[in-house]
Order: structure tokens, then C-alpha cells, then sequence
């Protein structure tokens, strides 16, 4: 129960809201479900008011949820990092906390992990890995504030619906197109699972640039992990004998199943096939080394932090979008295309 000072401000809240005090108090504390437009209401009048609804007083806690995605994932976990960088400079709390379901699971039955349904605990979520909109439509209910990484979510967001921060590397998709245009390359093939969303939004700045030069896109990619897709899908490229000259492989883990399935045909990178990767997770210690786009995970986690806290502080402004550039980081994986050479002309060498 509020005491009286605080049980007068929230009668205060609940007449300019229009609504009655037990729903203030519901809605201060996080316990109950109340429909979103009356939290906007109530929430409104109290900041017009300067009241501190219950839960702010009692907690600086934001969750990191990685739902469906590996714990040590090289990318979600130095998001993270760059999280929690925020927190401890401003003086906030960040739990981790892992969560899986499944993507065609409706928002009224997604099962949340219990800490995240009372606002006395966690106030905001920051959401990784990968998601749907009915995950944050459910968080949503709760009263959370929710900022998305944005890359990885299936579907689209409705517009305004919460704040994201997204690596673009959609742009950095079509620098490094143009980088192996500019180097000679016109037989480029991208490979990777266009199926899965990051990997579509970086296969559609390929595609762009490939159709400004009247190039031919190609996208090819099996329904496997990351490495085996890339080894796996190489083979198969090549086995058709098709004229290629550079491989644009969706992630740097992809592009060391590239290099596996050519050193076994006896094709050297890159005097017969250059490869570029995304992410630089482990391009520096590929050999070659590979060319790849560089993304900054925890800037993007710091805005993510960030954006979380100034939505608890200022929760009536418009969603924000944040996007990160990348940067094409050059190695010794690619060069310009010999005149006939062995990559473009057969499709391979085979091994002996």
C-alpha cells in the first residue's frame, strides 16, 4: 500500500487520468495486466504531475533477454557488454536472462520468464537475439519499456511501436559489392540462408548493387549451420561449373566453410576465388585473412542502454531508430580476377 504522501499524488494521477486509484497502483507497480492505452494515460498525468510512479522508486534494473539465440554468441554477447558498459556508467543494473520460443507463437501465449512480469523487479528490456513482434507485444503488455536489436527480428515492427538500434549492414553489403566490382569481379555469388533475416537484409544491398551494374545476383544457401552452409553450398556451386570469381559469404563463420569446401578442390584464395565475409568475428585469424564487414556490437549495445533508460525517463516521446555503420575491413582475401582464370573458367579443380 502506498503511504498517504504518495497515495495523495497518485489520487492526483488517477482524476487527471480519468481513471480510478486502484489502476494508478496497479500500473506503478507492474503487477497487473493494464490495457496499454491506459498505462500511456496514466503514465502521462503522472509525468505532467512529476509524480514517481511506485516501481521507479524501487528499481534500476533492465533486463538483456537473448531469446533463441547461443549464449556466447560473438556477436549477442558483445552486445551485451556494450549494455552493461551503459549501466555501470549511469548507475544501473543489467540481469541476463536467456529465453527460447517458438516464432509462431501469439503474443497472449507467450510465456515469459516470471522476473520479467513484475515492474517492481525489471523496469526495461533490452531484447536480443531472435525475435518476433509478438515478443514485444508481450513485454509490451507488461508495462515494460523495450528497446530491439533490429537486425535479427522476422517480420516488421509496426511503426512507432518501440525503439531499435540496428547495425546497417544493408549499406555495408553494397561498399563491399562495389569494392569487388571495382576490383574486376563481375561473377559474384552470395552465400548464405536468405530465409533468416539478417542474412536477407545483407543479401539485399548485394542484389541492389549487383542490378545497378546489370550484373547477374545470385543467392544460394542451405538450411544448415553457419559452416556447414558455407562448405556445403560452395560444392554445390561449383559442381555446376558455373563462371564465379568471388564469393560474398553471408558471415565470417560461413565464409570458413567457403575456404574448407576450395582448399578440398584445390582453389587457392584468392588467386582463383576471392571471398569476403560480415561481421569480423574471426577474419583476422582465417588463412588468408579474410575481407569482411566490420560491425561495432557494443555501440550497438550502448545505444540499446541508452535508449532503454531515456524511454523510462521520457516515456511519451516517439520510438527512435538508431542505426550503426559498419566498415569494410581489407585483407588479403581478395584481388582482382585472372584473365581466365581456373575459379571462373571450371568451376574447380578436382583434388590430385
Amino acid at each position: 500500500m502506498p503511504n498517504k504522501e504518495r497515495g495523495s499524488s497518485f489520487r492526483d494521477v488517477a482524476r487527471l487520468a480519468g481513471v480510478s486509484l486502484a489502476t494508478v497502483s496497479r500500473v506503478a507497480s507492474g503487477r497487473a495486466q493494464v490495457r496499454e492505452e491506459i498505462q500511456i494515460k496514466v503514465r502521462a498525468a503522472a509525468e505532467r504531475l512529476s509524480v514517481t510512479l511506485g516501481a521507479g522508486t524501487r528499481s534500476r534494473v533492465i533486463s538483456f533477454l537473448l531469446c533463441n539465440r547461443e549464449l556466447l554468441h560473438p556477436i549477442h554477447s558483445r552486445i551485451f557488454l556494450g549494455a552493461e558498459g551503459f549501466c555501470v556508467e549511469h548507475g544501473w543494473e543489467l540481469a541476463f536472462q536467456s529465453f527460447r520460443y517458438t516464432v509462431n507463437t501469439p503474443a497472449k501465449n507467450m510465456q515469459l520468464p516470471s522476473i520479467l512480469t513484475r515492474r517492481d523487479v525489471v523496469r526495461a528490456v533490452i531484447v536480443g537475439g531472435s525475435n518476433t513482434r509478438d515478443l514485444i507485444e508481450a513485454l509490451q503488455r507488461h508495462g515494460l519499456a523495450v528497446t530491439i536489436f533490429g537486425n535479427n527480428l522476422i517480420g516488421d515492427l509496426p511503426a512507432g511501436s518501440c525503439d531499435v538500434v540496428y547495425m546497417d549492414d544493408v549499406e555495408g553489403a553494397r561498399e563491399m559489392t562495389r569494392y569487388l566490382i571495382r576490383l574486376g569481379h563481375t561473377h559474384i555469388r552470395f552465400v548464405g540462408n536468405d530465409q533468416l533475416p539478417w542474412v536477407a537484409r545483407t543479401a539485399s544491398g548485394y542484389r541492389e548493387v549487383m542490378e545497378e551494374h546489370g550484373l547477374e545476383a545470385c543467392v544460394s544457401g542451405l538450411h544448415s549451420d553457419e559452416r556447414q552452409a558455407g562448405y556445403l553450398t560452395t560444392r554445390q556451386l561449383l559442381s555446376r561449373r558455373e563462371p564465379m570469381t568471388a564469393i560474398f559469404a553471408s558471415s565470417d563463420a560461413t565464409a570458413e566453410g567457403v575456404y574448407r569446401a576450395l582448399r578440398e578442390l584445390n582453389l587457392d584464395v584468392p588467386e582463383d576465388i576471392s571471398v569476403v565475409g560480415v561481421n569480423d568475428t574471426e577474419g583476422a585469424i582465417l588463412h588468408p585473412a579474410l575481407t569482411t564487414i566490420r560491425s561495432f556490437p557494443e555501440e550497438i549495445g550502448y545505444h540499446l542502454a541508452e535508449l532503454a533508460v531515456s524511454r523510462l525517463m521520457t516515456p511519451h516521446l516517439p520510438a527512435r531508430e538508431i542505426s550503426i555503420p559498419t566498415q569494410i575491413v581489407r585483407r588479403d582475401s581478395c584481388r582482382a580476377p585472372m584473365l581466365g582464370g581456373q575459379g571462373a573458367r571450371h568451376g574447380g579443380r578436382q583434388p590430385g
